[in-house]
């Protein structure tokens, strides 16, 4: 750290120094005219990434402490004590001498090699999220994000009066028939976007405001930068995944309809009432296949033991085990009653220190949907560990592009859905038998289909529409209801005005804004890397299928997972699989499903308009 002040003060880094050491005699030997030039810039860039990557890799560390202490224990101390240690990553990481420097190595990007050109280009990306040639602008940001962060972690949901927890609500969703308690749980669900609207118009002013100091037009576009896109590239890459699967999704939401209509005794409607579904936004359709519910197969299990299963299934592969600090120091479970403590609802995994302080934040419970959370978020958990090798630097330290970690996440909570694999983990018994077309039903409800028309479709549309056309603030909630309809033909219970903000009581909205189209390119990934495994490595039926304990299908993830973002995503999905990103195998996956569906819709009015 100790030649960190010259970086920060802008003072001259390393061409000079490589210009004296370079002997004037070493001029004359035979070599392109070029290549004394080449050697002194990537030098000079040499130098400059040591430096950043050491006190990147310092300050993360600090920073990621402290945010993991205020998702874990939320108190003004911890959130104070995040701010300002975001501060302090913002003012290295946007630093105007780390800026300029990078710029100007950049512009000699044909004298550099390939993973030199990559980190610079991180460095940039990095620096955007917090430019400090307007410091007092970060300032805002990080201040108004931990104020936002504070208010979402500590909210209080109440239903009746009375204090619940978000669990609780979604309990209701998942067991009631009773539509009007659903309905008051649902609207329950929906308080918390009144109190955070607020904070979400400030931070989208403050957002855009820093992604503009490094030439991007607003902060959607600096987030898919991050895959080499423009707004318009990745969404008309939505857009044309939801079209290949539009045919499968007007099928799937025709049948579900009529089904809840007999469910409920109501009148089959065109769109589907929001408190219907049993998921708060209705990204994930569940409890329509009685004959794939597995929560009963928890009744007696403790969630340590679904802990473990997940960190055997991996370890079976040929992953390490854990390191033993993710035990000592993960927060797994609930908080027990009694404890004032508040936390994070949200599961997540986080790479403290970029190298093996690796921990969990979850509420693990012992039921099915929690079972294959774990197996997901280990997931994270294990890229971390694979790419955390001497020839990935610390910027690099991350997915080939962002949808890549949460693919791997959602291809392993696939594979443990698979019946084989419940078999032999001992969720259910040797001899249970199944209905393929209900678990292929209850895979395509539950885990894919409706999630797309979400993931890929009203979250990136929304949020495209907010930070880069200005949405105005009067209609934030006209707009958001007006997507849900056209993209996922669903409505409300009744009509939900400005007062509301109901987007906003979606975490992601608040906290990982303009990402998450990365869950729905995610789940197009797992659907290709997963026949690629079925097909190609266990010569097995993709919707029957079992990783556990195969070394190869290990061999071939890891391949996969250690370059961390050191080369261009489209290369490394297409060197593992030979086929660029493409819901053919989606397709492929449900067809069964959709010629069971067109015959049981027959006479039928499909879809919603």
């Amino acid at each position: 750290m100790r030649l960190l002040p010259a970086l920060i003060l802008g003072l001259p880094l390393v061409l000079p120094m490589a210009a004296q050491e370079t002997p004037a005699k070493k001029v004359k030997v035979v070599l392109p005219v070029e290549s004394p030039i080449r050697s002194l810039i990537q030098q000079r860039a040499d130098r400059f990434l040591s430096l950043v990557n050491e006190g990147y890799k310092a300050l993360y560390k600090v920073n990621s402490e402290a945010q993991w202490a205020a998702s874990t224990d939320v108190s003004p101390a911890h959130d104070a004590s995040a701010e300002t240690s975001g501060k302090a990553f913002a003012a290295f990481t946007g630093n105007p001498a780390v800026i300029l420097e990078a710029k100007d190595l950049l512009a000699h990007k044909k004298e550099l090699d390939p993973l030199t050109v990559r980190e610079l280009d991180r460095v940039l990306l990095n620096a955007a999220e917090g430019p400090m040639t307007k410091p007092e602008l970060v300032e805002q940001r990080i201040a108004a994000e931990t104020t936002q962060a504070s208010t979402m972690n500590g909210f209080q949901f109440k239903l009746g009066g009375k204090p619940v927890t978000a669990n609780a609500l979604d309990d209701v969703l998942s067991k009631s028939k009773d539509l009007e308690a659903r309905r008051q749980a649902w609207e329950a669900s929906k308080e918390i976007g009144v109190q955070l609207k607020p904070g979400l118009v400030n931070l989208r002013g403050l957002r855009n405001g820093v992604a503009k100091e490094l030439g991007y037009h607003d902060y959607f576009s600096l987030q898919v930068a991050k895959y080499g896109m423009t707004t318009d590239e990745m969404l008309k890459l939505c857009r044309h995944s939801r079209k290949d699967l539009m045919p499968l999704y007007l099928q799937l939401h025709t049948w579900v309809k009529y089904e809840l209509a007999k469910k409920y005794g109501q009148p089959v409607p065109k769109e589907i009432p929001a408190h219907w579904i049993n998921n708060r936004w209705s990204q994930n359709w569940t409890g329509f296949v009685d004959a794939a519910d597995f929560d009963p197969y928890f009744a007696n299990r403790k969630p340590e033991w679904i802990t473990h299963t997940a960190e055997d299934f991996y370890v079976g592969l040929g992953f390490p085990h854990l390191p033993a600090t993710f035990w000592e120091k993960s927060d797994l479970y609930p908080v027990k009653a009694g404890d004032p403590r508040k936390k994070n609802q949200h599961a997540s995994c986080w790479h403290l220190d970029l190298e093996n302080d690796i921990r969990s934040l979850q509420s693990i419970e012992p039921n099915f949907e929690w079972f294959q959370t774990t197996h997901h978020e280990l997931g994270h958990g294990y890229y971390f560990m694979s790419y955390t090798n001497p020839k990935v630097p610390p910027l690099l330290r991350d997915g080939a592009a962002p949808f890549f970690h949460e693919g791997i996440g959602e291809l392993i909570a696939f594979a443990t859905r698979q019946v084989p694999y419940m078999k032999a983990s001992g969720v259910l018994p040797k001899d249970y038998k199944s209905d393929e077309m209900k678990v292929l039903l209850n895979d395509a409800l539950e885990v894919a289909i409706p999630f797309m028309f979400w993931a890929c479709g009203t979250m990136p549309e929304w949020e495209a529409e907010f930070y880069a056309k200005g949405m105005p603030e009067d209609k934030m909630n006209s707009e958001w209801w007006r997507l849900v309809s056209q993209l996922q033909g669903v409505k409300p219970p009744s009509t939900r005005g400005e007062e509301w903000c109901d987007a906003a009581t979606k975490t992601h909205i608040n906290d990982n804004p303009a990402y998450y189209y990365s869950y729905g390119l995610a789940t197009v990934f797992k659907f290709q890397m997963h026949d690629h495994i079925a097909k190609q490595i266990l010569h097995q039926d993709p919707r029957n299928c079992n990783y556990a304990g195969n070394k190869e299908v290990g061999a071939f993830l890891k391949g996969v997972l250690e370059k961390g973002a050191t080369e261009d995503w489209r290369k490394v999905l297409k060197g593992a699989t030979g086929e660029d990103l493409s819901t053919r195998a989606m397709v492929e996956y449900f067809k069964p499903l959709q010629l069971w569906l067109e015959e049981q819709n027959k006479g039928r009015q499909v879809g919603w308009n």
